[in-house]
C-alpha cells in the first residue's frame, strides 16, 4: 500500500522537476555567467548599480504595495461579512466573486479598459490610477479568499466573550478579530504583493507606459539579453522565497499561539 502511495506521487515529482527545477536552475544559471558560460557577478553588480533598474524596482514596490493595501481594504470587510453574517447563500455570494477570474484575463482587462475609457474620456491622463485599478480587479479574488478561509475558522464564542466582559465593538474587532485573522492576512499580502510587482500586462493595457519589473525582463529577453534578464529574474525569486519563508514562518508562530 506504501509503494502504490508513492507510485501516485510520480508524476507530480515529474511535473515539478521539468516545470519548476529545470526552469529555476536554467535561470541562475543565466544570470551567475556571461556570453561565454564563464561564472561572473558582473550581472549582479550591473543590477543593483544601474539607476533605470534600481528606479523600475522602487516603482514596482511602490505599484504592488499600493495595488496590496487597496485589495486588502476591500477584501477584508467583504470577508469578513461573507464569514460571518448571518444570511443564506454564502457559497454563492463567494462563488460570484472568483467568478470573473474563470472569464479570459485579456476579455476582462479589455471590458475594464473600455469602461474606464468611457468614464474618464482619456485614460492617458490617469495612468496610475488605471494601474491600481486594473491590477485590483486582477488580484482582489486572491485577498478575498485566504481571509474568508481564516475568519470562518474564528470560533464566534471568542467575540461573544470579549463582548460579555464589557469590551466595546471596536476593542473586540482590534483586540480579538484582527490578530485571529493575522494568518489570512499575510497569505492574501503575499498572493497579491509580489505577482503584482511583475503584472506589466496590466500596465500595458491601462496606458501606463511606465516600466515595472516585469516589463524590464521582457525587454531583456527581446533584446537576447538573457544573462542581465535572469539576474533580476533571479533576485526577485530570491526575494520572493524570502517572503514567503517569512509569511510562512509568521502564520506559524500564529497558529501556534
Amino acid at each position: 500500500m506504501s509503494g502504490k502511495r508513492k507510485a501516485l506521487g510520480i508524476p507530480y515529482a515529474l511535473f515539478l522537476l521539468l516545470f519548476v527545477i529545470v526552469p529555476v536552475i536554467v535561470v541562475f544559471y543565466y544570470a551567475l555567467t556571461d556570453g561565454q558560460g564563464q561564472p561572473t557577478w558582473e550581472n549582479a553588480f550591473s543590477f543593483f548599480s544601474n539607476p533605470k533598474t534600481i528606479g523600475t524596482f522602487i516603482y514596482s514596490v511602490w505599484v504592488a504595495l499600493v495595488t496590496t493595501m487597496v485589495c486588502l481594504l476591500i477584501a477584508y470587510p467583504t470577508a469578513y461579512i461573507l464569514s460571518k453574517g448571518a444570511f443564506a447563500g454564502k457559497a454563492a455570494l463567494l462563488a460570484l466573486l472568483v467568478l470573473p477570474m474563470w472569464i479570459n484575463f485579456t476579455l476582462r482587462m479589455t471590458a475594464l479598459k473600455e469602461f474606464l475609457d468611457f468614464a474618464e474620456g482619456n485614460m492617458a491622463y490617469y495612468p496610475f490610477l488605471n494601474t491600481i485599478i486594473g491590477q485590483t480587479y486582477d488580484f482582489l479574488p486572491f485577498m478575498i479568499l485566504p481571509l474568508y478561509n481564516t475568519m470562518t475558522k474564528i470560533d464566534p464564542a471568542l467575540m461573544e466573550a470579549a463582548s460579555d466582559l464589557g469590551a466595546k465593538p471596536h476593542i473586540v474587532f482590534w483586540r480579538v478579530m484582527l490578530p485571529l485573522s493575522l494568518p489570512g492576512i499575510v497569505s492574501g499580502v503575499t498572493m497579491v504583493f509580489l505577482p503584482a510587482m511583475t503584472n506589466y500586462v496590466v500596465l500595458d493595457m491601462m496606458y501606463n507606459s511606465t516600466f515595472i519589473m516585469g516589463s524590464l525582463i521582457g525587454s531583456y529577453f527581446s533584446s537576447y539579453d538573457w544573462h542581465n534578464g535572469s539576474m533580476i529574474s533571479a533576485v526577485l525569486l530570491f526575494g520572493m522565497a524570502l517572503f514567503g519563508f517569512a509569511a510562512d514562518r509568521f502564520s506559524e508562530a500564529k497558529n501556534e499561539e
